[in-house]
């Protein structure tokens, strides 16, 4: 592990920047080394939920409106205590294991690479910008598009697709339904009303409005063509011998970026006045918690396109969530790009192949020449 990337990298990952910890540390040291880039570094500084202190780095070089951003979030999952190698970046079998070795600070040292790399030889403005808290639902992100700070013409932002230009990402939105019955002893089920029985019925028609009406819209460039709906947790009752009076039921759904994030919405609240119609005294209501579109760049986009012609990987979709919709939201042409299979995000064992890594350094320094210079 001898080259100044993997280098680099093995510092990034030292730094545990989980999500429910302070992504300071990992913002002091990306701004050092990109000061001493002859960066002009600015900070949006938040504290989370929990009263964290939290940051985005937004660091610019040149004047006026970026011709190109590159983007990367700071935070990553938590990883398991005995998993020795998670801040101890270690090279096997060509493949270099760590958390957020693939998701995502491989592109992050990617992207300083291309900095370096194209230090005093660039005319136009470039963008970096590292963000925090996209694990738990591109906070900071969000928080960049509140305040309309970090605009810029592209962005070629940072998650694991083996190299591959990702052109749009499907939405995601998260909702709780809460029914309603009534308590009473179990032996006389006639005192009372179980919420359980009706989340039941209630689940029943989502399963079939998921299954059918919900696939009717598509779009074939997707994996699956259409929008999913899926109810992750459900929650309810105080004891075996008591009819519940409450039932939980937690909902996700991702919306085709061409679709309206709020179709299952309105469509659990018209399933729910079908309920009530059937049992006048059925009492639930839903509540968003989370509703995020997706993006849908044209496949022929200057910077698809050039982040193919690169690679020789031809242009796809995916249907996770990335900063893709808030960059977007901010002027930018959006791709997602990086090294880094997804599919080994998230878990003990995570890693980035080396010579991915490498590869993705390439593609950034010249995309950097290609639209800055």
């Amino acid at each position: 592990m001898s080259s100044g990337l993997v280098t680099l990298l093995r510092e990034l990952v030292a730094i545990d920047s989980t999500s429910t910890r302070s992504n300071l540390p990992m913002v002091d040291a990306l701004e050092r080394k990109l000061r001493a880039l002859n960066f002009v570094c600015e900070r949006q500084s938040y504290r989370d939920s929990a009263g964290v202190e939290k940051a985005n780095l937004l660091a610019r070089r040149g004047e006026g409106l970026p011709e190109l951003a590159l983007v990367g979030h700071t935070d990553c999952v938590p990883f398991d205590p005995e998993w020795t190698e998670a801040l101890n970046l270690t090279e096997r079998d060509g493949k270099l294991y760590g958390r957020g070795s693939c998701d995502t600070k491989a592109f992050i040292a990617c992207a300083l690479t291309a900095a370096e790399k194209t230090h005093g030889q660039t005319t136009r403005p470039l963008l970096l910008a590292f963000t925090a808290d996209e694990e738990l639902g591109c906070v900071g992100a969000k928080k960049l598009v509140e305040a309309n700070i970090g605009r810029t013409r592209r962005a070629i932002i940072g998650e694991p697709t083996s190299l591959r230009p990702i052109r749009a990402n499907k939405g995601y939105c998260l909702a709780e339904i809460d029914v309603l019955g009534k308590e009473g002893h179990s032996a006389y089920p006639d005192t009372g009303a179980s919420a359980i029985f009706r989340g039941a019925r209630l689940l029943t028609k989502l399963e079939r409005y998921a299954q059918g009406e919900l696939r009717a819209h598509v779009h074939s460039d997707f994996v699956p063509a259409f929008s999913t709906l899926n109810v992750g947790m459900a929650n309810g009752g105080k004891a075996k011998n008591v009819i519940p009076g409450h039932m939980r039921l937690t909902l996700e759904w991702r919306p085709l970026p061409t679709q309206p994030v709020e179709v299952v919405l309105q469509k659990v609240e018209a399933l729910i006045a079908e309920c009530r119609a059937e049992e006048p005294g059925f009492e639930a209501s839903i509540r968003p918690l989370r509703m995020d579109r997706g993006f849908d760049t044209e496949s022929s986009a200057d910077v698809v396109q050039f982040i193919a012609a690169q690679t020789g990987r031809a242009v796809d979709t995916v249907s996770f969530g990335t900063e893709g919709p808030q960059l977007a939201a901010l002027g930018a042409v959006p791709v997602v790009f990086g090294p880094g299979d997804i599919t080994v995000a998230h878990q003990t064992g995570e890693y980035v192949p080396v010579d991915e890594l490498h590869r993705a350094a390439e593609v950034l320094e010249a995309a950097v020449r290609n639209f800055c210079a």
